[in-house]
């Protein structure tokens, strides 16, 4: 017996000499990564988010900057690769490549072609052996040369907050070798109240309180499961309110017969006709108030957008509030919309991190929202992506390793 003892603490202490490395890993907790479309982070002074306000008190929370354009597609891209539209090929909603003629890419494209200037983070993880789910996250189903998460779900507006949440806590009621270590969910309902209703409205109010419930349904199913879960929640733009009584025509400054529209909206974006460069240059260079105008290559750099194959020759960027429309609109503007200049404080968007990898910190200081994958990639134990335009500074006193 007494070699027994002897050898039992010997054994134990070459265990404990051993380097953290030569120990059997401790498991990470899940990371599931949170959007809700068009959550300006003043929504949570509405006095309706008690389950958002709960993940803020126990971890961190932002007033997180979009990337230009402050539009759905660009920025949901930006959050799962860390590139600013620009360098992850996604510049607008709406938008055409020389090497396609004739097509349009729209928020309904999946082809593979649109999205193959950056892998998002769940494809590094996919090749890393790390089983990664999304729910309804913009751009999650497409093939990325034959790699897409382990389990996704095709985009339905229809399906319910509710029957969202349901769908990730079943993905993760699986056993712990088949469960997802990375998931990503979406929520529309906040950003379409806002378009329709505009930022101050009680309806968008009404909408914020159902996704707080919705992530409240999320907090007690991870409860009930006995999940460790770090929870990163964030949107991809804010807001702004808009009027029929803030519309300039860009028809009205620049001939029509001078450029061929893009897109328009808070933002024009076009190409002059071929031999009317020198009238459409002059033309805008004369623009009203409330709206900026600049050639491809004189777009301020601060926006880190114009090197992309894909952006217009043009740029029209209207003031927060304001619209720059190509020609009469068919109903009168009314509502919100998003698209400004991205450091005006009406496109912030929200932040909040908690869980168990996270410190209680409280309120960050500002950071571009290319710093979110960086921050994915650690929670899920991936390496830094190798190009980049962000990094996890903003979160390396809050994370623990």
């Amino acid at each position: 017996m007494k070699r027994l003892v002897v050898a039992l603490a010997l054994l134990l202490s070459s265990l404990l000499a051993q380097p953290a490395a030569a120990r059997a890993p401790v498991k990470r907790p899940v990371t599931i990564l949170v959007s809700i479309d068009g959550f300006r982070p003043d929504y949570l002074q509405r006095g309706v988010t008690p389950n958002l306000a709960t993940l803020a008190r126990a971890g961190v929370q932002a007033s997180m900057r979009p990337s230009f354009p402050s539009k759905t597609f660009p920025n949901h891209t930006t959050l799962v690769t860390g590139l600013v539209p620009d360098h992850n090929g996604i510049v607008a909603n709406t938008m055409y490549d020389d090497r396609r003629k004739g097509e349009k890419f729209t928020m309904a494209t999946d082809d593979a072609f649109w999205w193959s200037d950056a892998d998002p983070v769940w494809v590094d993880a996919e090749k890393a052996g790390i089983h990664t789910a999304t729910m309804f996250w913009p751009g999650s189903n497409v093939d990325h040369g034959g790699v897409r998460p382990h389990d996704w779900v095709q985009f339905n507006q229809n399906v319910s907050n509710r029957q969202r949440v349901d769908g990730v806590l079943d993905w993760l009621r699986r056993p712990a070798g088949q469960r997802p270590a990375l998931v990503t969910t979406y929520f529309d309902l906040v950003d379409t109240a806002g378009h329709d209703f505009g930022p101050d409205s009680a309806e968008v109010t009404r909408a914020v309180a159902e996704v707080d419930k919705a992530i409240g349904q999320l907090r007690r199913g991870l409860v009930a499961l006995g999940i460790r879960a770090n929870v990163v929640v964030v949107a991809d733009h804010g807001m702004a309110a808009i009027s029929e009584t803030r519309v300039l025509r860009l028809d009205r400054f620049a001939n029509p017969a001078d450029f061929q529209l893009v897109e328009d909206g808070p933002f024009a974006t076009f190409n002059a006709v071929a031999g009317h460069e020198a009238a459409l240059e002059a033309a805008i260079a004369k623009a009203p108030e409330h709206v900026q105008c600049w050639p491809k290559a004189q777009i301020p750099a601060r926006f880190h957008y114009g090197s992309h194959p894909r952006v217009p020759a043009y740029l029209c960027l209207a003031d927060a509030g304001w619209l720059v429309l190509g020609k009469e609109p068919k109903k009168a503007p009314h509502g919100g919309t998003h698209g400004f200049d991205n450091h005006a404080p009406e496109m912030a968007a929200l932040f909040i991190a908690s869980g168990p990898s996270i410190r209680a910190k409280g309120t960050l200081p500002g950071f571009d929202n290319v710093d979110v994958e960086p921050l994915i990639r650690d929670l899920v134990g991936l390496p830094p992506r190798k190009i980049r335009d962000g990094d996890d500074a903003p979160f390396r006193t809050v994370l623990r390793r």
